[in-house]
């Protein structure tokens, strides 16, 4: 039943986020303003190379008065779009609640394949445990973030097998994860006009999607969607939840809110988002 409401327009229609908000350039600039101010007032490392790459570079924020943890972001825009400076107005709140903040940064598709992006983003936490101490973050308290596209990788980093990827690394490199608006099982992407971007096929779909993976250690793992966000995104929120019911902690209800003005949430103070990202990091 449900693969046979996966047509093109079907898809589209819930997962085209940008014509479904026609605002969304203001909403950009907006982002972009808050987060020019954020770099010029916050104490961080830019441009930090954590690859050879270009694009392999993250930024980082100082905690205020020590770190008590580090929170990475990892962005959205379907792994097509969008960069890291966009992102940058997420890191004040936490950073005046001790927690360091590593905003990362990736290739984009078509120069990339989404499975090169899955790669770059474990190189980045290999890094960021490895030499985060450099910027006064421990690297035994790291926590992952993302939204949408970020969210899915949010998640490919709570399913690694940190060991087997490099030595020296701990099982538990990543302590936990907070994983806003994403896609967890790929397969409708297949059928987006966008997909001419991602070039998702089959195979990989599978090898891709999270839901297919489930992690060996139990990873606390947090959730939020927008109320009106469309009711694909609402599945893919509760599908993770399912797959995943032994890392699960629980959803973060965010009403009123569609699939870019949840985000904004993370970098609210007072709001349910950014408590449950300090709760995830038992700081609150």
């Amino acid at each position: 039943m449900r693969k046979a409401r996966y047509t093109p327009a079907y898809c589209e229609a819930q997962y085209n986020v940008r014509a479904a908000i026609p605002e969304h350039p203001r909403i950009f600039e907006r982002w972009k303003e808050a987060s020019e101010e954020a770099r010029r007032t916050l104490p961080c490392a830019l441009e930090v190379a954590y690859g050879d790459g270009p694009s392999e570079a993250l930024d980082i924020f100082a905690a205020r008065d020590g770190s008590r943890a580090l929170l990475t972001f990892l962005h959205g825009g379907f792994w097509r779009a969008l960069d890291k400076s966009d992102f940058s107005f997420l890191a004040r709140p936490f950073v005046e609640r001790g927690v360091a903040v590593a905003v990362v940064n990736y290739a984009l598709a078509p120069a990339v394949t989404v499975e090169t992006i899955v790669r770059q983003m474990l190189a980045a936490h290999a890094w960021l445990y490895r030499n985060c101490g450099r910027y006064g973050a421990p690297r035994d308290r790291i926590y992952v973030s993302g939204h949408s596209a970020g969210a899915q990788l949010t998640a490919m980093m709570l399913a690694a097998e940190w060991p087997a990827y490099a030595r020296g690394l701990p099982e538990d490199l990543v302590k936990g994860g907070l994983a806003v608006s994403g896609v967890f099982d790929l397969e409708p992407l297949l059928h987006v006009s966008f997909n001419s971007d991602m070039r998702l096929d089959a195979r990989s779909v599978r090898k891709l999607s999270p839901i297919n993976y489930r992690p060996r250690r139990v990873v606390p793992l947090y959730t939020a969607v927008g109320s009106d966000e469309s009711e694909e995104f609402r599945r893919q929120n509760r599908l993770i939840a399912a797959r995943w019911e032994h890392c699960f902690r629980r959803d973060i209800p965010m009403p009123g809110c569609h699939h870019l003005s949840v985000i904004e949430r993370l970098g609210d103070p007072g709001s349910a988002l950014f408590a449950g990202a300090l709760e995830l990091m038992n700081l609150r």
